[in-house]
C-alpha cells in the first residue's frame, strides 16, 4: 500500500497545533502539596494525564487511567502491541524567559512554552501519527498502545513502575522523546546526593561565616540561580569589590546586596539539561569559585572546597576519580544539580551521573564514597541507578525504524548513543526515536524552551508509517 504520509500530516496541522498549546498550557510540574487520590505528583500533572486522555478518546481510542501514575490509549486489534512511550510531566519553567513558559506563543515557526520540546509537543505528535493511522482504516496485526507517564522528570519513574506492575511491558517500542534517526543506546543514570555528617558550627576566627548556600531545583538540570548569606562585620566593601569584579572578568550576572547586618549574593547561571552539563552555566559552582576566594569559617569552607576540588571544571569525573569512556557510548559526564547548605541542618548535593555501558557500577559507588568521606559526606541510601540500555543493531525494532527513517528522509539512520534517558529503557526492546533531527538545538531544560514546527509535523509523518510497519 502506497501512503503519502505528509500529505495525511498536512490535515492535521492546525488541529495538532491548537491540541498541543492547549496542553502545554497545564503547568505539569511535580507538586507534592496538591498530592491525591488519582493524583500521586500533584493535581496539575493530573490534570495534564486527563488531558491527553481525553484527546484520545475523542479520536476514538480505547483508554485508561492507571489512578494518575499514567494512562494509555489503545488502537488495533490482537494480543501484541506496540509501546509508544511518552510522558507529560514538565521540569520547573526556571527563570527569565521571554515569555510565560506556560502561555504558549508561536514566533518565527516555532512553538515556545515548558515542555514544547520535552515532552508534550512530541508526544501530541505521537497521538496525531495514531489518528492518521486510524483514519485510514489501516488493517493492523498488532494493537498500538501509547502509554503516557507522569514522573519522568524527576527521576525515580515511581508512576511507571507501578503501572507496569498492573499492565504487560510492550514487546517492544520507542519513546518519542530524544533524537532521530535512532536512540540504540542510553548510558546508565545514577541520581545521588552527598549528604554531610552534620555537626553544629563551632566557633571560628574568621570574618566571614557562610549562613546559606542554595541553588538548583532538579538534579537534571543545570542549576541556572544560586543564592548565598554570608554574616560578618569587616571590610563589606571589599568584598563588594572582590564579587563585582569576578562577575565582570567572568561575564556573568549577579547581585550584591546588603540586607539586617547579612550579606546577600546571588548568581545567575544558564539552565541545561544533565546529561550536556558542559553546555550550560552551573551558578552553584561559579559561586563556589567566588567563595573560595574568601576566608570563611571551618564548615563552609569545608563545604566550599568540596565543591572546587571535585566539582569546578569536573564535567568527566576527572576529579572524583570516576571518568570513564567507551566507543559503544562515550565519556561519563556529571552534573551537580543541587545545593543545600545551612548552619542548622546537613548539607547536600545533589548529582546526576550519567555513565557510560561498559562501567563498573559498583567502582564507582565506592570511590564516591571515598572522596566524600575526606570531607565528612557519604552518598545518601536515596540513591536512584537506571542502568546502561543497548539494543544490537540487526534487531528487528532497529531494521524497521532504519527503514521508515531513510524513506522519509532520504538520509541514512545511523544509530546513537545518548546520556539522556527515555522510557525507551523501560522497554527491553525499546529505543528514542526523534523527534529531533541532525543539527536541530535541543532546548529541553532551557529556558525559552521550543519546537520547531515544521520539523515536528515532518515527526508526526515518521511516527505514523513507524507505528504502521511495527504493528501491520
Amino acid at each position: 500500500m502506497d501512503i503519502n504520509w505528509k500529505k495525511e500530516v498536512e490535515r492535521q496541522k492546525e488541529d495538532y497545533l491548537a491540541s498541543t498549546i492547549e496542553f502545554l498550557k497545564i503547568p505539569s510540574v511535580l507538586d507534592e502539596s496538591t498530592a491525591g487520590e488519582n493524583a500521586p505528583f500533584g493535581r496539575h500533572i493530573a490534570d495534564a494525564l486527563e488531558y491527553i486522555l481525553d484527546v484520545c478518546k475523542e479520536f476514538g481510542f480505547t483508554v485508561h487511567n492507571a489512578q494518575g501514575y499514567a494512562g494509555h490509549a489503545d488502537y488495533g486489534a490482537g494480543d501484541e502491541f506496540i509501546g509508544i512511550l511518552c510522558h507529560v510531566d514538565v521540569v520547573p519553567a526556571g527563570s527569565d524567559w521571554t515569555s510565560d513558559p506556560f502561555q504558549p506563543e508561536v514566533r518565527d515557526g516555532r512553538l515556545y512554552a515548558r515542555g514544547s520540546n520535552d515532552d508534550k509537543g512530541p508526544t501530541m505528535a505521537a497521538v496525531y501519527a495514531l489518528k492518521i493511522i486510524k483514519e485510514l482504516g489501516l488493517p493492523l496485526r498488532k494493537k498500538v498502545r501509547l502509554i503516557f507517564g507522569t514522573d519522568e522528570e524527576n527521576g525515580e519513574w515511581t508512576g511507571i513502575e507501578k503501572y507496569f506492575e498492573q499492565h504487560p511491558v510492550p514487546a517492544m517500542g520507542f519513546a518519542p522523546d530524544a533524537y532521530f534517526p535512532i536512540v540504540s543506546t542510553e548510558k546508565g543514570i545514577l541520581s545521588c546526593h552527598f549528604k554531610e555528617s552534620y555537626k553544629p558550627s563551632s566557633k571560628s576566627s574568621s570574618d566571614w561565616k557562610l549562613e546559606s548556600f542554595t541553588s538548583g531545583d532538579r538534579v537534571n538540570m543545570v542549576p541556572d540561580h544560586v543564592m548565598v548569606v554570608l554574616r560578618g562585620e569587616e571590610n563589606v566593601s571589599g568584598i563588594e569589590a572582590m564579587f563585582v569584579s569576578y562577575l565582570e572578568e567572568n561575564r556573568i550576572q549577579g547581585k550584591f546586596e546588603i540586607e539586617n547586618g547579612k550579606v546577600l549574593m546571588s548568581i545567575e547561571g544558564v539552565s541545561h539539561h544533565a546529561m550536556e552539563p558542559y553546555k550550560g552555566l552551573n551558578a552553584g559552582l561559579a559561586m563556589a569559585q567566588f567563595l573560595g576566594t574568601i576566608e570563611l569559617d571551618q564548615r563552609g569552607k569545608q563545604f566550599v572546597s568540596f565543591l572546587c576540588e571535585h566539582f569546578v571544571d569536573g564535567f568527566f569525573g576527572e576529579k572524583l576519580g570516576i571518568a570513564v569512556e567507551d566507543d559503544i557510548s562515550g565519556r561519563l559526564t556529571i552534573n551537580p544539580g543541587t545545593f543545600f547548605y545551612s548552619r542548622e541542618r546537613a548539607a547536600k548535593v545533589g548529582l546526576s551521573i550519567r555513565y557510560p555501558v561498559s562501567t563498573d557500577f559498583d567502582a564507582v559507588m565506592n570511590q564516591l564514597q571515598e572522596v566524600g568521606g575526606q570531607y565528612n559526606y557519604t552518598i545518601s541510601d536515596d540513591f536512584v541507578n537506571k542502568p546502561p540500555h543497548h539494543i544490537d543493531k540487526d534487531h528487528e525494532l532497529i531494521k524497521t525504524l532504519q527503514k521508515v527513517y531513510e524513506e522519509q528522509t532520504g538520509e541514512h539512520a545511523e544509530l546513537l548513543a545518548i546520556s539522556g534517558g527515555t522510557y525507551g529503557r523501560a522497554m527491553k526492546s525499546g529505543v528514542a526515536f526523534g523527534p529531533f533531527f541532525p543539527g536541530e538545538i535541543d532546548t529541553a531544560h532551557q529556558k525559552d524552551e521550543y519546537i520547531d514546527i515544521e520539523n515536528m509535523y515532518k515527526a508526526i509523518a515518521i511516527y505514523a508509517q513507524a507505528k504502521y510497519e511495527l504493528a501491520k
